[in-house]
């Protein structure tokens, strides 16, 4: 807790954090992730070795300085709807309020999305009382326009229950398309206000190649699969993604929040363990990516470790592969 944090090493190691969403508030770095629990329950493509029930922020006044937990923001238990599975978690500040986004399965078993609120960016978050109205599956991401428009990015595939969306409502048995048809994309809905509601109908993103074809469900190395980020650069808009089978971080640009999205490339090579979550953030004149990883359980796929590097765009706008472990 008192050692100052180095690139490519876990910033905190008194408890196992996973798919960290950063943001600069108030000066300094917030990390919102998950929570890993050591236990030993099913692992399976359900998820249900990912039995995550509360939140812990972290914060670093800099990049020389130490990481600090600010200790359980959020529990389940708090949560009237919520039933299991605190998952990838986001926050966003607006209307002189923090608010955190986070995935839960509710009574039926279902992902739903919800929103908890706070004065103060490390919390504690006051949940709602019901989950967001029209929400589904899981990896919420907030991203706050220029011109103060928030839209959140969500969706993931198998245990974040996407596929099974397709009609508009739960079906439970659905499959994903056809591994020759386009491969499913990230939801994107605009949120009121007060940004506690969709302002309208969840829609899907389209993740094209440098053709304007869309990216196909069976292209396992360039196809979404979970944990969507948004960030702008030079007036694009890049948003990243895991491709999920294939363990990398892709990203892909548009001039338009809504897309179509282009794809351009790898951002991070695959890190020790199964999944791969991250996020992106400017703080003063850099980009950090901040992802996660299970050198510290020696690869035990639940019990993941935050780490950040600097990230390096090319004069065009493209984004250097990180190697994680060079």
């Amino acid at each position: 807790m008192d050692k100052k944090t180095k690139p490519n090493e876990p910033i905190v190691t008194h408890l196992f954090t996973a798919d960290p969403s950063a943001h600069v508030f108030e000066g300094k770095i917030y990390i919102y992730p998950s929570h890993d629990l050591d236990h030993d329950g099913p692992t399976n493509d359900n998820g249900d070795q990912y039995a995550m029930e509360d939140y812990h922020v972290l914060s670093m006044d800099n990049f020389d300085s130490p990481c600090v937990d600010h200790g359980e923001a959020l529990h389940v238990r708090d949560i009237p709807w919520a039933k299991q599975q605190l998952w990838a978690p986001d926050a966003a500040f607006k209307n002189n309020k923090y608010y955190l986004f986070f995935p839960a399965r509710d009574k039926d078993d279902i992902f739903r999305l919800g929103v908890a609120t706070s004065s103060a960016p490390e919390g504690p978050f006051t949940p709602q009382e019901n989950y967001i109205p029209g929400s589904y599956s899981i990896d919420p991401a907030v991203f706050v326009d220029e011109d103060d428009r928030a839209y959140i990015y969500f969706g993931g595939l198998w245990g974040g229950q996407l596929e099974k969306w397709q009609t508009g409502e739960f079906l439970s048995d659905a499959e994903g398309p056809e591994l020759t048809e386009p491969a499913l994309g990230p939801r994107i809905a605009e949120l009121s206000e007060d940004m506690l509601t969709f302002k309208e109908s969840p829609t899907e993103i389209s993740i094209i190649d440098e053709d304007g074809n869309p990216i196909l469900a069976g292209d396992e190395e360039r196809r979404f699969f979970e944990g969507a980020w948004v960030h702008k650069y030079n007036d694009y808009y890049y948003l990243s993604y895991s491709t999920g089978t294939t363990h990398k971080i892709a990203y892909a640009i548009s001039k338009a929040p809504q897309g179509p999205f282009t794809y351009k490339g790898t951002i991070l090579n695959p890190v020790i363990g199964w999944t791969t979550h991250h996020s992106i953030v400017q703080f003063e004149d850099k980009w950090y990516l901040f992802y996660h990883d299970c050198s510290l359980s020696d690869g035990v796929d639940h019990k993941r470790s935050v780490k950040y590097t600097e990230i390096t765009y090319n004069a065009d706008g493209t984004i250097q592969t990180i190697d994680p472990y060079k």
